[in-house]
């Protein structure tokens, strides 16, 4: 048997360890940035130190050497340089011959013939070399008539570095033990800023584990988080405020229902057990079960409404869209309701066209069917239920009119809802469950339509908008 692979994803790290790492290497990346510099500005420092002490080192060589007679004074050119600690030089003729050479310190000999000679006092480029297990920086000028001599001389000079190079190592060495502590604080503190900035985090989350079904009803107040939190909080409260009001319509239809189903159960239970307490003839049995089917047709058709509602409620899945002729399913209505009018005295009219849309068929005909049965129901005989089909502002209209009497304004808020049905003198003449004009709005909804109704002395008024396309 085969056996797909299975992908796993690693967790993302933790906020805290996310922010300490990058805080703790933005840190890191300024120090070490800090560091170079400093160490690169002590050795340009300590270069141009050593350039310096070189041309005054060269010129004074240089005066010795114009006050040298024609003979060559080695003693001299030794005291031509004073004050001066970790110097060497070298000086040699045109012709090779040397005029004065260091008893201790570097071979400067090697440097004249390896390095190539300047004839300015603070060369570009100064040369930089270990010998016998200490640091030189030297270069080697060439000086002649142009300064006032009597011939041309190679001068060679070294000085000691040493002591630069121990300063810039221990000044190393503690730069890093300072990036160390540093790091060391940053991370602790930044830790501890962030679990600081979680606590108001943490605080949400006992409030929201404190949260059960019979405390919907609180909420996360915005003034106790940072704000770039408000507007999390504020999504949670408003999912809140749709599972709480999603769970008060549930019981409550929970509660509808099972008042509803209680009515006819009993009246059934009551009128079996009256007949069978004592012998009845077939006609009394058989006007018994008539009234049973009654009381059963009624739940059935209760069973069937719920049903309906659960699978289209505030859904487009289960709609079959089609281009949809509105006058001719309302034509076919006043066919279907055309006993029913007649037999109360009630006319149908209507009025108006619109071109196709796209609705599912059958629904919106229901949804119709409905507000035609529930306008009929309530209209005085004699009367007239219009219907008005018209376009405005891009959407599709359809109005349901009948006369009678004014809704109470404190009730049109509610007619939608399930199972309300008005008054007990309203109530009496029907046998409905008061789901038909839930199923209506549940049915227009659907549709990404509104449902609305508007009431008072002279009519009512049932008023369906879709959209056009």
């Amino acid at each position: 048997m085969e056996i797909s692979p299975q992908f796993t994803f690693a967790r993302p790290l933790s906020l805290a360890i996310r922010v300490t790492a990058l805080v703790g290497l933005a840190m890191m990346l300024v120090i070490l940035a800090f560091n170079w510099i400093s160490i690169r500005s002590l050795h340009q420092h300590f270069e141009e130190m050593d350039e310096e002490e070189f041309g005054v080192i060269t010129s004074s060589i240089v005066e010795t050497l114009k006050d040298l007679s024609y003979r060559n004074d080695a003693q001299s050119i030794q005291h031509a340089v004073r004050g001066h600690h970790g110097v060497y030089y070298y000086v040699t003729s045109e012709s090779g011959e040397e005029l004065y050479a260091p008893s201790t310190g570097p071979n400067l000999a090697k440097l004249v013939q390896r390095e190539p000679p300047t004839t300015k006092n603070t060369p570009r480029r100064m040369a930089i070399w270990k010998e016998n297990g200490s640091h030189y920086r030297g270069a080697v000028i060439e000086a002649g008539y142009e300064r006032g001599l009597k011939q041309k001389y190679k001068i060679a000079v070294a000085i000691s570095i040493d002591t630069h190079l121990v300063f810039i190592e221990d000044f190393k060495r503690i730069q890093w033990w300072t990036l160390c502590i540093v790091m060391c604080i940053a991370i602790l503190v930044v830790l501890f800023a962030v679990r600081w900035g979680h606590l108001p985090i943490h605080r949400a989350n006992e409030k929201i584990r404190s949260i059960t079904s019979s405390r919907l009803d609180t909420r996360l107040n915005t003034n106790e988080v940072p704000i770039e939190l408000e507007e999390t909080i504020l999504s949670f409260n408003g999912m809140l405020d749709r599972i709480q009001e999603g769970y008060s319509r549930v019981a409550s239809v929970s509660a509808d229902i099972a008042h509803e189903l209680r009515t006819p159960v009993t009246n059934m239970t009551t009128q079996t057990e009256v007949v069978l307490g004592q012998p009845r003839t077939a006609e009394e049995y058989r006007e018994t079960l008539y009234s049973n089917l009654e009381e059963l047709g009624r739940l059935g058709r209760m069973i069937n409404d719920m049903l309906f509602l659960a699978q289209t409620d505030n859904t487009r899945e289960n709609l079959h869209l089609e281009p949809v002729n509105l006058k001719r399913i309302i034509e076919g209505l006043f066919e279907y309701f055309e006993a029913w009018v007649e037999e109360r005295g009630v006319s149908l009219k209507l009025t108006g066209d619109v071109p196709l849309i796209r609705a599912d068929e059958d629904m919106l005909r229901r949804a119709i069917s409905n507000l035609l049965s529930n306008a009929i129901r309530y209209t005085p005989s004699g009367s007239q239920v219009t219907v008005q089909l018209h376009e405005n502002a891009g959407l599709t209209m359809i109005s349901v009119d009948n006369p009678g009497s004014r809704i109470p304004p404190e009730e049109v808020p509610l007619l939608f809802t399930r199972f309300y049905r008005g008054d007990p003198a309203r109530t009496r003449q029907t046998d409905g469950a008061g789901l038909g004009l839930a199923i209506v709005k549940t049915i227009i909804e659907a549709h990404g339509g509104t449902v609305r109704v508007d009431s008072d002395d002279r009519l009512t008024r049932f008023l369906i908008e879709l959209p056009t396309d």
